[in-house]
């Protein structure tokens, strides 16, 4: 099976493009998924968060104060490499399992941050790249959510920048323009990969 790794920067679309991968009947496994699903009440990564962050990160209703938790990670890197030591491993595991678990010809991972971990690269065969100018990054983050230009500037400086990220890819699609063309790039790939996968390429 082949195995591509889907990422790029906050607002890049990333999950625009998981979807149509989706849609085409590709298997898509989203880490963001993933860590949500760690991260909620019930979830295996919360009684190590609320033990470090306390009630400080806690909503009264026992969920998890997301935006609380992001600006306190956001605004210290050791608090965020004190949460990435606590999620990498409870995620790595669960995309392993979900791998085990895939028998189609190929299966795309969401990993928005495979190039700044590094930690995935043993498990994917290629890279994929969803690029775009990083005020264009900004402007869609702010235009989908409730964050300042200053909080979504501290999210990207928290990232790996343009540049490394397409170093690392195999494969990149740009998206700077509308749906239309997403898809086409997306169709694109997706022969390309059936091709791979099934070995007549």
């Amino acid at each position: 099976m082949l195995r591509i790794g889907l990422t790029g920067g906050i607002g890049s679309g990333k999950t625009s493009v998981a979807d149509i991968f989706a849609e085409l009947g590709v298997p898509v496994i989203d880490t963001d998924v993933i860590a949500r699903e760690l991260t909620r009440r019930d979830g295996a990564a919360l009684p190590a968060i609320r033990a470090i962050w306390g009630e400080s990160v806690m909503r009264p209703d026992g969920e998890l104060d997301r935006d609380a938790l992001r600006r306190t990670i956001f605004a210290d890197r050791r608090e965020r490499q004190q949460l990435e030591a606590i999620l990498h491993p409870l995620i790595r595991q669960q995309v392993v399992n979900a791998l085990a678990a895939t028998s189609a010809p190929y299966v795309v991972v969401v990993i928005p941050l495979l190039v700044e971990t590094g930690s995935y690269r043993d498990l994917l065969d290629r890279v994929l790249v969803v690029d775009c100018t990083e005020s264009l990054q900004i402007e869609r983050v702010r235009a989908r959510s409730r964050l300042s230009k200053e909080e979504v500037s501290a999210i990207l400086a928290a990232q790996a920048d343009r540049a490394s990220r397409l170093t690392a890819a195999d494969d990149v699609i740009t998206n700077d323009s509308d749906r239309r063309s997403l898809r086409d790039q997306v169709l694109s790939l997706h022969a390309r990969y059936s091709e791979i996968a099934s070995g007549t390429s």
